[in-house]
């Protein structure tokens, strides 16, 4: 198994494996993939077996991208990186791709970005998401209600600091979360 830096020849599979996990996924078409990748700060795939067999897409700080809950995250973190989506085929899950993106994410990410933020679903309710994510280090930093109130998102947060003593980057560990700067509720638009 191999992450890599996503390339434009990976568009079709990456595209047919997000819209194949709605609704934990937003549904994408060709030019807004296209258009999320050139903005990302990250956008990784994994290949397996000759396949592709998952893929991340994560944003930084002040990224032209309408999302309730990267706006929610972007008002209350200056420095961050944001998990918008990530998917593994269902062929080669629970083989530890998910945990190669995470490992892959911090080691890329450490050092520049204090926090790697994301949402997971809690209305539909995603328990094998929300168990993943607590078991390498999210915690909850927030709720929210999008799509016109249809879902609920848990708003998580893994710290990217070096745990005290620590050798260096390493894998996800568990460490405090940066505090959250306290901003009035804003009208959410789905």
């Amino acid at each position: 198994m191999q992450v890599r830096a996503m390339q434009p020849t990976d568009f079709a599979a990456v595209l047919a494996l997000n819209n194949t996990n709605l609704p934990a996924l937003n549904e994408l078409d060709g030019p807004e993939l296209q258009r999320l990748v050139e903005m990302s700060l990250l956008a990784l795939v994994a290949d397996a077996d000759d396949a592709l067999a998952g893929f991340c897409i994560v944003f930084g700080p002040q990224a032209d991208y309408d999302s309730s809950n990267y706006r929610w995250f972007s008002a209350r973190y200056e420095q961050f990186a944001y998990l918008d989506r990530i998917a593994v085929a269902v062929d080669f899950q629970r083989v530890g791709i998910g945990r190669a993106f995470y490992a892959e994410l911090t080691r890329r990410l450490r050092g520049d970005h204090p926090v790697l933020l994301c949402e997971v679903n809690i209305r539909p309710r995603n328990d094998t998401s929300l168990a993943f994510h607590a078991s390498i280090g999210f915690r909850e930093v927030g709720r929210q209600d999008t799509t016109g109130g249809t879902k609920t998102v848990s708003l998580l947060a893994l710290s990217l600091a070096d745990p005290p003593d620590s050798p260096g980057p390493s894998a996800p560990s568990v460490p405090p979360v940066p505090p959250v700067r306290p901003v009035p509720p804003r009208p959410l638009t789905a």
